[in-house]
């Protein structure tokens, strides 16, 4: 089996700040630096790091050709990667003093999406491959439906939040992995338990994981439920924890590693990325990680 993450690539723009700037407010940084990014390109490195075989596919600019290079050379396969888009996305980011960030993205290439570009993709995918997404690119909802037509299981981060989300299809969805603030979008709920909840007695295929920051994670589905402790580090940057958990995550589960296991090495690989600055430069490879 393989995966195909057809998702973001960004060109990120980091400055580190004693706070986050307020409104009305300029700040001086630190400092700055500029790193490949985008939640699709950090969870194809995680997922590469973590063993997993990848094909990447998603749109780029001339500006961006050197996201392209970068993914190639982690093992990534790109041919799915188009580079006729108008401008590569990009993000600027915030880290505090904290290890916080924030997040100010423009899409750019990765909303120029088309649906001639996706069925070309899948061609080359079926029943027994992953699909991965995220929602940081257009036609989410054209690609669900056309990934469970051929079989493939697909796994959904709902991140960004958007109105678009509750839009789409969860019955089509396999594997809904997100943070409580997503979780408590979709769901109209605030706790750990009743966003679940809701979410298993709407869509009882649906094998959701929920990540809790400092608290951990928990996984449910309509027969088991494993909570998963967080492993304490020094916070320096929590850029790309998310997405270092989801690659290795997936990575374990497609290997069919039971949950518990899978739940503890994603959790440990996204405390190595915490503790380390930058964003897929903090993802940590495999060997690290079962060290």
């Amino acid at each position: 089996m393989k995966f195909l993450n057809f998702g973001s690539l960004n060109i990120d723009k980091v400055y580190t700040v004693p706070r986050f700037v307020k409104g009305g407010e300029t700040l001086s940084s630190v400092s700055c630096a500029e790193y490949p990014g985008g939640k699709g390109l950090n969870q194809s490195i995680a997922l590469a790091r973590s063993g997993s075989q990848i094909f990447h596919a998603g749109k780029i600019g001339k500006d961006g050709l050197f996201l392209k290079k970068e993914l190639a050379s982690e093992g990534v396969c790109v041919e799915g990667i188009y580079e006729n888009g108008l401008i590569t996305g990009h993000a600027i980011i915030q880290v505090a003093s904290t290890g916080e960030n924030c997040i100010l993205l423009y899409g750019g290439a990765n909303k120029e999406i088309t649906f001639e570009q996706i069925d070309k993709v899948l061609e080359d995918f079926n029943s027994d491959d992953f699909l991965v997404l995220q929602n940081e690119i257009n036609c989410i909802d054209y690609l669900i439906n056309a990934a469970h037509k051929k079989g493939l299981t697909i796994a959904l981060n709902p991140s960004p939040i958007s109105k678009s989300i509750k839009n789409l299809d969860f019955s089509k969805i396999d594997y809904l992995i997100l943070n409580e603030i997503e979780g408590q979008d979709i769901s109209g709920e605030k706790s750990p338990s009743k966003i679940l909840g809701y979410l298993l007695s709407n869509y009882s295929n649906l094998k959701v994981v929920l990540t809790l920051g400092t608290n951990g994670a928990v996984y449910r589905d309509n027969v088991q439920e494993y909570k998963q402790e967080a492993y304490k580090v020094k916070v320096k940057d929590t850029t790309a924890a998310g997405d270092t958990f989801l690659g290795y995550f997936l990575s374990m589960v497609s290997q069919k590693s039971d949950i518990k296991l899978a739940l503890s090495v994603a959790t440990k690989a996204a405390s190595f990325a915490v503790s380390r600055k930058g964003s897929s430069s903090s993802i940590p490879v495999l060997a690290e990680v079962l060290a």
